[in-house]
C-alpha cells in the first residue's frame, strides 16, 4: 500500500487525525476575511464584463505577425475604446471592442485591415447586442436560484435541515470567492465564466455530501453512548474522507489546469480559458469549504440541541472520571456511535466464552 493509501486507512480508522472542528474558529475567521475581501473588491473594482453583457464587436483576423500590443494600439486608435486582444493558437488574433454599433464596426474593420495589411474581407466581424447578454445573465440567475432551492430541499430530506443550511452557506462562500477573484485580478466575465460558475456548484456539493453521508452513518445511535460528542464524530468523518476528498479534487484540477494554462495560456483557447478559470478557482474553493466550513458548521448547529448538550456533559464527565482514575481515553478504533454501545457488550461475551 502507498504511503498516501496507508495514511487514508489510518485516518479512516481514527488512528491519526487533525482536529478540524476544534480549530473551526480559525477557518471561520479565514473564510470571513477572504469573503470580505471579495465583497470589497466587487464594490470597488466591479467586474470586467465581456462584450456579451455590454455589447460591442468581435474581430477575428487571419494569421499575422503583428504582436498583441501592436494590434491593441491599432484597434484602440481606430475605435476610440479599450480593447481585449488574444493571440490564438493558429497565429490569428481575436479582438474584442465594447460599445460599437454597425457603422463604427465597419469603420474599425477597414482601419484594422489597413494596419494589418490584409484584405478587409478576411477579417471576420461579429456584433453582439447588450440585450442578449442581459437575457443570458437573467437565465443564469434563475438557474442559480432554482439550483439552490433544489439543493436545500434535497439535503433537508435526505439528511437534515442543519446540513442543508451548512451546504447552502458553503455554496455561497465558493461563489463569492470565485467572483471576488475575478474582480481582484480583472479577469473578463464572459458566457463561459457563467457556465463555469454554474458547473462548480455541483463539484462543490459533491465533497460536502460525501462527508455528510459519513457523518450521518457515524452518528446513528449517538445518544446511546458516552464516548463521543457530535463534534468528535464530525471530526472523525472529515478525517475519514480527507484523502478521498483530496484525491478527487486533485484529479479534477489537473485537466482543468491543462485547459487553463496550456489551452488558454499557450494556445489562446478563448471560451475554454474563461470556463477553465472559473472551474479552477471554484474547485479549489469547494474542496476547502467542504472540509473547513460545511461540516464544522453542522457540528456547531447540532451542538446547540438540548440532547447534544446533555450528551457532551455526560461524555466530558466520563472522560474526567477516567483521567482521575488513570484510565485510557476513548477507544480510537470505534467506527460509529452504535459500535461504541455494542462493542463492549460483545467483548464481554467473548471473554465469558
Amino acid at each position: 500500500m502507498s504511503k498516501l493509501g496507508d495514511l487514508g486507512a489510518r485516518l479512516h480508522r481514527g488512528e491519526v487525525g487533525y482536529d478540524f472542528i476544534g480549530n473551526r474558529k480559525l477557518w471561520y475567521g479565514l473564510s470571513i476575511l477572504i469573503t470580505i475581501t471579495a465583497i470589497v473588491a466587487l464594490a470597488v473594482r466591479g467586474l470586467n464584463m465581456g462584450i456579451e453583457f455590454q455589447g460591442g464587436a468581435v474581430f477575428t483576423t487571419p494569421k499575422t505577425d503583428v504582436t498583441v500590443s501592436q494590434a491593441q494600439e491599432y484597434v484602440e486608435e481606430a475605435a476610440g475604446h479599450e480593447s481585449i486582444v488574444q493571440k490564438l493558437g493558429n497565429g490569428s488574433l481575436r479582438i474584442q471592442v465594447g460599445g460599437l454599433d454597425t457603422e463604427k464596426s465597419d469603420q474599425v474593420r477597414a482601419e484594422l485591415a489597413k494596419d494589418l495589411k490584409v484584405e478587409e474581407s478576411k477579417i471576420a466581424a461579429e456584433l453582439v447586442g447588450p440585450s442578449w447578454g442581459e437575457q443570458i445573465a437573467n437565465k443564469a440567475w434563475t438557474g442559480l436560484a432554482v439550483f439552490m432551492v433544489l439543493v436545500v430541499l434535497y439535503l433537508a430530506i435526505a439528511f437534515e435541515w442543519r446540513m442543508a443550511v451548512a451546504a447552502f452557506v458553503a455554496l455561497v462562500h465558493d461563489i463569492t470567492i470565485t467572483v471576488g477573484i475575478y474582480s481582484l485580478v480583472g479577469f473578463e466575465v464572459t458566457v463561459g465564466t457563467v457556465i463555469g460558475l454554474l458547473t462548480i456548484l455541483g463539484y462543490s456539493l459533491y465533497d460536502t455530501v460525501v462527508v455528510f453521508d459519513s457523518l450521518k452513518e457515524s452518528t446513528k445511535g449517538i445518544s446511546k453512548q458516552t464516548r463521543w460528542t457530535y463534534s468528535d464524530l464530525a471530526n472523525r468523518s472529515i478525517n475519514g474522507t480527507l484523502v478521498r476528498s483530496i484525491n478527487t479534487t486533485v484529479v479534477a484540477l489537473l485537466p482543468v489546469a491543462g485547459l487553463l494554462f496550456i489551452g488558454g495560456g499557450v494556445l489562446g483557447a478563448g471560451m475554454l480559458n474563461d470556463i477553465s478559470l472559473s472551474l479552477f478557482v471554484g474547485l479549489a474553493a469547494g474542496a476547502y469549504s467542504s472540509i473547513f466550513i460545511a461540516t464544522p458548521l453542522v457540528a456547531d448547529l447540532k451542538e446547540r440541541e438540548p440532547a447534544m448538550k446533555a450528551l457532551r456533559k455526560r461524555v466530558l464527565a466520563k472522560r474526567a472520571s477516567a483521567v482521575a482514575r488513570g484510565e485510557d481515553g476513548p477507544d480510537e478504533g470505534v467506527e460509529t456511535a452504535e459500535a461504541a454501545v455494542v462493542g463492549p457488550r460483545d467483548r464481554a461475551e467473548e471473554r465469558r466464552g
